[in-house]
């Protein structure tokens, strides 16, 4: 299911914008265009720009997970050293 939230947790409201403007963008050249060679091309910089949404979804997931191991990590040294003393 499609929910605004997740996504708008990993993406900032203007990369949302790029990315419907990029979707829009290319709907408008397929249909100015054609089903011709410039199609492949048009194409091919779509799947670009949807592989750079791609990445920059899986880097935030990354990092949010790292952010909480991180944050796990440095819990249990200060309980070490609150232990030590």
């Amino acid at each position: 299911m499609f929910y605004i939230s997740k996504i708008t947790k990993h993406f900032g409201k203007l990369s949302l914008a790029v990315i419907i403007i990029t979707f829009v963008l290319f709907a408008v050249a397929l249909f100015v265009k054609g089903f011709t060679h410039d199609l492949l091309i048009e194409v091919a910089i779509f799947l670009v720009s949807v592989k750079l949404i791609l990445m920059a979804y899986s880097n935030s997931v990354t990092s949010k997970k790292l952010e909480k191991k991180l944050s796990g990590i440095e819990e249990k040294i200060d309980e070490l050293l609150a232990r030590g003393k």
